[in-house]
């Protein structure tokens, strides 16, 4: 079913065109990752298609009751709300009687004894039921947990810009919607998380619209993706990995158009230039026809993001960490690391979110003294720092200010002297877009303004904190052929998979409490180590369990020679039905406050896991009574 048809519609800012009369629609089913150079358009259209934003000119044709949910790349937070609260923001009749409901339990527990809040809440819980929003709810706190986020009553304003991303994502997921959209959810978000999130999506039935700079998360979630390329919009059927096959054959016929007429141009030029003159219809419809084909473009999509800086020559000594330690709260964050970096190292920095990554990044820059241990750094290093916090600057500095602020001209590996200018016409930023004051630029724009301005400054060492936040596709790709002949060390804290196992063949692990841990390879060839690391860890747990097991079959054996209890055994025996009993009790006890509490998620909790608890004793018993059992037949049958 088609859920949204969008007809001609365009949209500019000023003389800028974003979108230029284009054509699409969604349908239920539909998974749309939408790609294309920041500053392009593609939040814009997001907002348009959320219902936030105007259009210039086109229309919009939506089915009847249309539910849509928008994660925007930077959302409104209520900083009094609590973490529920902000959860279920919405306003629809069903999200409002859930949030009405986690205020007055949060009510209740704060004022127990009041009968008024009392009977409010067993009248919202009578709605929740005839409602059925307990799914809803439960996946909500799930989810949240899922994030690291269990104090559901906390203020936003007492959480990390992190957390408070998680929550705006958990809202987003939960709220029911018939189309989903989405606005960079995988910025700021590790690993664990950014594949949790992957697999939600893929069992989702709604359908789905985001932009994504994580290529591995297009390729899995997907099934359509948009190309926005100077106000029009190309539509491609299938995942990341098709689109790129697609796009390279469609701008091989587009070059190949090109090819063919230019040629044809430079034959009327050669008609023209013999002095041909319009005395006759035939030969005007010709000169007619040259004018046409000189009117004519076709855009080959050449405008490739091309990075060509100077370099500072780099001496064998680079920066040398002894025995680091760097502490938090009295917490290590950092904990005895040592490390030699050298001049052609590739390093790429993974673990979760506020666990270190930043910190030994800043550690390296100088910005962080350790707290014990030595960083020593060469003489001839010169270190470029990409920060995901850039320093403030002047936004009314006009982009080549900004740039000329490093330098004027630089010199290539080659010799080539390149101006600030040209520097910037390769960074995608035009001659007219270059005296665009900074404020007027997207969020991924100034990030690559910001790139440009730190390799503008000729390092020897790249230190690169988050450098695929807010850029786009088409930007990673040649920031990663680019890293890849850089001649110097680089070192980059990164979620993204895609960026890790093109550009690193070393990675450091977090693995909490301080402890950083060393593996040869890129993102992928690591996590299989670990993998495979946990599963020979399992083995050998298995194999030592084997081995108990195998012992203590071997003692059970010696014991039935004898066919006789031990003086334990026979008081296990004549007391195990009783235990067993008591336990089935217990069980069926917790079974009923399981029925009583499934409103109270944290009581439901805790009586959940009582039971798992019960019922594994229950089940040892159980195997137990079964072999004290057979055992008194024996010994029975043995005195026969």
């Amino acid at each position: 079913m088609n859920l949204i048809s969008v007809e001609n519609l365009s949209k500019s800012y000023g003389e800028k065109t974003l979108l230029n009369s284009i054509n699409f629609g969604i349908n239920e089913g539909d998974k749309i990752g939408i790609i294309g150079i920041n500053g392009t358009g593609k939040s814009t259209l997001l907002k348009i298609v959320a219902g936030i934003e105007n259009y210039d000119t086109g229309n919009i044709i939506q089915k009847n009751n249309l539910v849509i949910e928008y994660l925007p790349q930077n959302p409104f937070f209520d900083e009094e709300a609590t973490v529920i609260e902000q959860v279920f923001k919405g306003t629809s009749p069903l999200i409002k009687t859930i949030r009405d409901y986690e205020e007055c339990l949060n009510e209740v527990e704060l004022n127990p004894h009041d009968e008024t809040l009392q009977k409010r809440l067993m009248n919202l819980t009578s709605k929740m039921d005839s409602l059925n929003l307990w799914q809803i709810e439960s996946e909500a706190k799930a989810i949240l947990t899922t994030f690291g986020i269990t104090k559901f009553f906390q203020k936003i304003k007492n959480l990390s810009g992190g957390q408070k991303k998680r929550i705006a994502l958990c809202s987003a997921l939960v709220n029911p919607s018939d189309l989903l959209i989405l606005d960079e959810p995988t910025n700021h978000m590790d690993n664990e998380i950014i594949s949790w999130l992957e697999e939600y999506l893929n069992k989702r039935k709604g359908a789905l619209l985001m932009i994504t700079h994580d290529r591995y998360f297009l390729d899995r979630v997907t099934n359509k993706i948009f190309e926005i390329s100077k106000g029009t919009l190309y539509s491609y059927t299938g995942n990341y990995s098709v689109f790129l096959e697609k796009r390279l054959e469609r701008e091989e016929l587009e070059q190949a158009s090109e090819s063919k007429r230019q040629n044809l141009l430079r034959r009327e030029l050669e008609w023209i230039k013999r002095g041909a003159k319009a005395r006759t219809t035939k030969q005007k419809a010709r000169i007619d026809r040259f004018n046409k084909l000189s009117e004519e473009t076709i855009d080959i999509g050449n405008d490739k993001l091309e990075i060509s800086t100077s370099y500072t020559r780099l001496g064998k000594k680079v920066i040398e960490l002894k025995n680091v330690y760097k502490y938090f709260s009295n917490n290590p964050l950092i904990k005895d690391f040592n490390y030699i970096v050298l001049p052609d190292d590739r390093i790429g920095i993974v673990g979760p979110n506020g666990i270190g990554k930043s910190t030994l990044i800043n550690i390296l820059v100088g910005n962080l003294k350790p707290d014990e241990g030595t960083v020593d750094i060469g003489e001839t290093v010169k270190i470029g720092h990409f920060s995901q916090e850039w320093k403030p600057i002047n936004e009314d500095l006009r982009v080549i200010e900004y740039i000329r602020e490093s330098a004027e001209f630089i010199t290539t590996s080659d010799g080539t002297k390149i101006s600030a200018s040209q520097m910037l016409e390769k960074f995608l930023f035009t001659p007219e877009a270059q005296w665009t004051p900074i404020n007027k630029l997207s969020g991924g724009e100034k990030r690559r303004l910001y790139l440009l301005k730190v390799l503008m400054e000729s390092p020897n060492v790249l230190l690169l904190d988050e450098p695929t936040n807010d850029l786009d596709t088409e930007t990673l790709t040649i920031l990663e052929d680019y890293l890849q002949s850089f001649n110097g060390a680089v070192i980059a804290v990164s979620h993204d998979r895609y960026f890790l196992d093109k550009v690193v063949d070393k990675i450091f692990v977090f693995e909490g409490l301080g402890v950083i841990k060393e593996y040869t390879g890129n993102y992928t060839e690591c996590w299989e180590k670990i993998k495979d690391k946990s599963f020979k860890n399992n083995e050998e747990k298995s194999n030592t369990e084997k081995i108990n097991i195998k012992n203590k079959n071997n003692e059970e054996k010696k014991k039935e020679k004898t066919l006789k209890f031990s003086y334990k055994e026979k008081l296990e025996y004549e007391e195990i039905e009783g235990i067993i009993e008591k336990l089935e009790e217990e069980l069926s006890s917790v079974e009923k406050d399981i029925a009583y509490f499934s409103s109270d998620f944290k009581k439901l909790e805790e009586c959940l896991e009582k039971k798992n608890e019960l019922e594994k004793l229950l089940e040892e018993k159980m195997d137990r009574w079964a072999y004290l059992n057979e055992l008194a037949e024996k010994i029975e049958q043995s005195k026969a």
